[in-house]
């Protein structure tokens, strides 16, 4: 899908989209506060120069921030994302909690985030497979837990 794109352009073309959307957001709600848009907007400029400069060195940073990491640096990204699903969930739970507990009008919120992390991470489960056989194991008769024979 986004082979058109060079993956050194890949991150910072995602964060120019999304700071641009917040931007326009501030703008749109209007008011006296509609400078943050600029803000926004001056932010994120300066973060893509950052990001893209970045995604051009020959490091770690470099390779994560040109989207060409080896298995090692996705991993450590896979688990760096994990410890922040688990941190939106536990800050979730402990929100929810605290809303029951003063009975506020305010709890659905950290239930609706508890249910997207929780989906978040059954669809993580799924799509790495989980709980899906390997069809090497299938072939030799793995898959009811029967012992292999020694001499074939």
């Amino acid at each position: 899908m986004t082979n058109f794109i060079p993956p050194r352009l890949r991150k910072p073309l995602l964060l120019a989209l999304a700071g641009a959307m917040f931007a326009v957001a501030w703008l749109v709600r209007g008011g006296h506060t509609w400078w943050f848009a600029i803000l926004v907007a001056v932010a994120t400029v300066a973060r893509v120069i950052v990001l893209y400069v970045w995604g051009g060195k020959d490091t770690d940073e470099g390779a994560l921030a040109g989207s060409r990491a080896d298995e090692r640096l996705k991993l450590l990204a896979a688990r760096s994302w994990a410890v922040a699903g688990l941190a939106a969930m536990t800050a979730s739970c402990i929100g929810l909690a605290l809303a029951i507990a003063v009975r506020g009008g305010w709890w659905w919120p950290f239930a609706v985030m508890i249910a997207i992390t929780g989906l978040g991470y059954l669809f993580g489960l799924s799509n790495n497979g989980v709980g899906a056989s390997d069809p090497a194991d299938e072939e030799a008769g793995a898959e009811d837990g029967a012992a292999f024979p020694v001499g074939s």
